[in-house]
């Protein structure tokens, strides 16, 4: 689907709360897969992402006559979810935080020579992939909840510092100076451990066993193998004469975007088809 422009967004947003179904279905079709992504990097999982992207949707849906147009929607929308997940307790990592010390450990002294062939006849190099997408996705939980959000929006969706700055409530030049700082903790890490993205001994496809006997791999879910990977593009507007912050912008090619699972648009949909549209109009 073409992506709106901000004009057009508010003018869906007005239809929306006016009565106008197609147009809510629209909004929503907009800001599904920039939804997902986000609760994607932020929480780890495709399963609690799906669950977090469900809930973030919703809001947006009920709260749409509150929207007031002093920030673009694409930023509302934004705020909602950043402001949600940041307190969302129900993800995996919620009661089980990760810490750059406990990830270098284990690349360095887990016990990965004497692992049986646990892949059930899986394909090697389809699992190391899923493993190093799984991998590096899970890193980020290492980071603080605040250091994430700003790794992640600028990183991973390319945001200037203004509109960024914007989403979490902090000036532009704190925005830069944060993000800076955070992508270069996060490179140092895959250079002093990483093998695929660095110069690191951890390699993936010598972990495959190892990850699947301490559950980090299931060789019959690879949610990511399995997704609809996208282009930023496709995901939302993207200012292509983007900020030179630093010179690290092309170390996390890893933080590829992927299409918003089915069961969550199918979820979203049955909500629409099955509620009044009173809940976005104006009282």
């Amino acid at each position: 689907m073409k992506r709106k422009t901000k004009e057009e967004l508010q003018i869906l947003v007005d239809q929306a709360v006016a009565g106008d179904k197609k147009a809510l279905e629209t909004l929503v079709s907009q800001m599904q897969d920039m939804v997902f992504n986000l609760s994607l990097r932020m929480l780890g999982t495709f399963a609690d992402a799906e669950d977090a992207a469900q809930d973030i949707l919703l809001k947006m849906i009920t709260h749409l006559s509150s929207f007031r147009g002093d920030s673009s929607f694409t930023t509302w929308v934004f705020r909602i979810g950043v402001n949600h997940l940041k307190n969302y307790k129900k993800h995996m990592f919620a009661s089980r935080p990760l810490s750059f010390e406990f990830y270098g450990d284990d690349i360095e002294n887990g016990k990965t020579e004497d692992v049986p062939d646990l892949t059930q006849s899986v394909d090697r190099h389809l699992l190391a992939e899923e493993l190093k997408m799984s991998c590096t996705n899970v890193m980020l939980q290492c980071l603080d909840v605040e250091s994430r959000c700003i790794f992640i929006l600028g990183t991973m969706f390319q945001l200037d510092s203004r509109m960024a700055g914007e989403i979490l409530e902090m000036t532009p030049e704190a925005y830069r100076q944060r993000l800076s700082r955070v992508r270069r903790k996060m490179a140092d890490f895959l250079r002093q451990y990483c093998g695929e993205y660095g110069g690191g001994r951890c390699r993936c496809k010598n972990r495959v066993n190892y990850a699947i006997q301490s559950r980090r791999l299931n060789p019959l879910q690879l949610d990511y193998m399995t997704a609809s990977e996208i282009s930023i593009e496709t995901m939302m507007e993207v200012k292509h004469a983007m900020e030179d912050i630093d010179e690290l912008s092309q170390d996390f090619s890893f933080c590829r975007p992927y299409a918003s699972p089915e069961r969550t648009k199918r979820l979203i949909q049955e909500f629409l088809d099955s509620t009044q549209l009173s809940i976005v109009q104006k009282s």
